[in-house]
């Protein structure tokens, strides 16, 4: 005790002396205590702080000048590499700083672009205060326009113009038919469809009474049937399977051929005049006529149709079936657009914008509920439409009458073909309908058009009784082929 007073401290008993250490100061011994005091009582004091060892048993600690947070040193941090901070170099008198200055702006200029550096902090402000090249190594350079200008994600716009490939060039379509057929006897009726490719690659042309049929893997060409002099070929139309055609005749029967073995498996009837258009789904086989009726054929059924449509007030001249067999689009000389399902008798929608008969009727391939139509000589317009909510997506005037509309399967195009008064072949992007290509050769209107059935080349007839074949679409870019082993080798199976 007698030690503990001499010192001036009041110890806890289990300390000693030699636990605690204060470092000497300028002050006399006295003063020690009165400068403990003041430490304690004001941790933002002017003076020298004290050098305290063995903390953890001292009930003074929280005087201590520790933080409880870590600050790094900003000095080792690298942020002139984020552009976050730029600290001007000192500049020496007599040594030209303007001038060093000036070229150090350059070369960064032309080393990293011109905006390199623009959006460091201002002089005297805060180091750490937000900046543009938060979470970017270089700032945007690009205008709004620039067709390389770079995502959201913040990449540079000189980087993005040395690495992003250049537009590809517009895709060249040979303007001249690789192929021409003599067609004596086409007819130059624009309500009739006298053309049409198969699946299985076999052209089928209805020519005066007769259907022949042109096999496009060796030219051999075979007269399938000849109705006779009482009668005359309207349209033909392939199963999607493509064994078997079916025929609509002036007199208004519709006839169904095995096309294998040049043999008639059925003959519907049911309408009254000359039947112009036909169009297969699945299961059914829809028939249009002069009569303004369309009917629904089953030939698994021993009746002649299985029920009717009743909505054109004049001839039926476009049919056509979605992809999904869910749709039948219509097209008449009464310049309407109507779309039915199975579902009911009455169309589920009326499109009365078209000024002109609609024979041009096609599906889009790659939107669903996407429609095509065209309109004829007072019309002269493409107009798509959206079939689930009977809304119009847009419209184009091509300056002439629109025949025949198809859309392509391997890219995102549409073809179509004209009459008067130009008689050309046009080829669309979709959706900007920008040009791809104008095909011209026929001297009457271009009023029949079929697809080969790997989508690349395009068929076409006129008036003029030729048949011209164009290479107008790119092939369909298919994966590799995995080689099958074991039981999958044995080829692929239908169950049924």
């Amino acid at each position: 005790m007698e030690s503990r007073r001499k010192s001036g401290i009041n110890l806890p008993p289990t300390m000693s002396e030699t636990t605690l250490r204060l470092d000497a100061f300028s002050s006399p011994p006295s003063s020690k205590l009165r400068s403990r005091t003041s430490n304690l009582g004001s941790p933002m004091s002017n003076r020298s702080p004290r050098t305290i060892s063995n903390l953890s048993s001292s009930p003074s600690s929280k005087s201590a000048t520790c933080s409880d947070r870590f600050i790094p040193c900003r000095s080792s941090s690298r942020l002139h590499t984020f552009g976050l901070v730029e600290k001007a170099s000192p500049v020496k008198e007599g040594s030209g700083g303007t001038n060093n200055d000036a070229y150090s702006r350059l070369l960064k200029s032309e080393l990293f672009g011109s905006d390199f550096g623009c959006f460091s902090s201002p002089a005297g402000g805060s180091p750490m205060s937000p900046s543009k090249n938060m979470l970017r190594f270089k700032t945007e350079n690009s205008g709004p326009n620039s067709p390389y200008s770079p995502s959201v994600l913040g990449h540079d716009t000189s980087l993005s113009n040395e690495v992003s490939t250049p537009p590809k060039p517009p895709r060249k379509v040979p303007k001249t038919p690789h192929k021409v057929l003599d067609a004596p006897a086409l007819q130059d009726d624009f309500y009739l469809n006298l053309v049409d490719w198969s699946s299985q690659n076999v052209l089928a042309v209805g020519l005066g009474t007769c259907v022949y049929l042109w096999t496009a893997s060796n030219s051999r060409v075979t007269k399938l049937c000849d109705l006779g002099p009482t009668d005359s070929v309207c349209s033909v139309q392939w199963t999607r399977e493509g064994s078997y055609i079916s025929i609509g005749t002036s007199l208004g029967q519709v006839q169904v051929w095995d096309a294998t073995q040049c043999k008639k498996v059925r003959t519907l009837g049911g309408h009254q005049t000359r039947t112009g258009v036909l169009a297969w789904s699945s299961r059914i086989l829809s028939s249009g006529s002069r009569d303004r009726n369309i009917l629904q054929h089953d030939i698994r059924v021993p009746s002649d149709f299985v029920s009717k449509f009743v909505g054109h007030k004049s001839e039926v001249c476009g049919l056509k079936w979605s992809h999904d067999d869910r749709e039948l689009a219509s097209g008449g000389n009464d310049n309407q657009l109507l779309v039915w399902n199975l579902r009911s008798q009455q169309p589920v929608l009326k499109l009365t914008e078209h000024n002109a008969a609609v024979k041009a009727i096609a599906w889009s391939p790659h939107q669903c509920g996407l429609l095509a139509s065209g309109g004829g000589t007072a019309d002269r317009c493409i107009r798509f439409w959206n079939t689930t909510n009977g809304n119009q997506l847009n419209h184009v005037d091509t300056g002439s009458q629109v025949c025949n509309l198809a859309w392509s399967r391997n890219v995102n195009e549409i073809v179509s073909t004209h009459g008067y008064s130009q008689n050309q072949i046009m080829v669309w992007k979709y959706p900007s309908m920008s040009k791809v290509a104008t095909l011209t050769g026929h001297s009457l209107r271009v009023l029949y058009l079929a697809m080969s059935p790997d989508g690349q080349t395009i068929v076409t007839g006129a008036g003029d009784e030729t048949l011209r074949f164009w290479n107008v679409f790119p092939s369909v870019k298919t994966p590799a082929a995995v080689k099958d082993t074991g039981l999958w080798s044995l080829g692929r199976t239908h169950i049924r």
